[in-house]
């Protein structure tokens, strides 16, 4: 998990919220995202992957200065750029 150390990211987790940011830290118990856009699926009119894809197109659209995402609640973690578009 280092090499994601200050790169953006995608946590998807087990529940309808995603959340995108910069990585700044990986603990024992989560993730210490910056600058994050912490995003409930069942919100707005995309869904998930969709969501996703425009994040990438047009960068994330924070709405947190930081946020700690439990680890339990997460089932994958990708770099941002990284993530299919087409």
């Amino acid at each position: 998990m280092r090499e994601l150390i200050g790169r953006p990211v995608v946590l998807d987790t087990l529940t309808t919220t995603v959340y995108l940011g910069t990585l700044q830290e990986v603990t024992e118990n989560g993730f210490w995202l910056v600058d994050a856009d912490v995003h409930d699926c069942r919100d707005g009119h995309a869904r998930r992957e969709v969501y996703i894809m425009e994040c990438c197109r047009d960068g994330v659209s924070a709405n947190r200065k930081r946020v700690f995402v439990l680890r339990a609640t997460v089932c994958s973690i990708s770099p941002l750029d990284e993530v299919l578009t087409e």
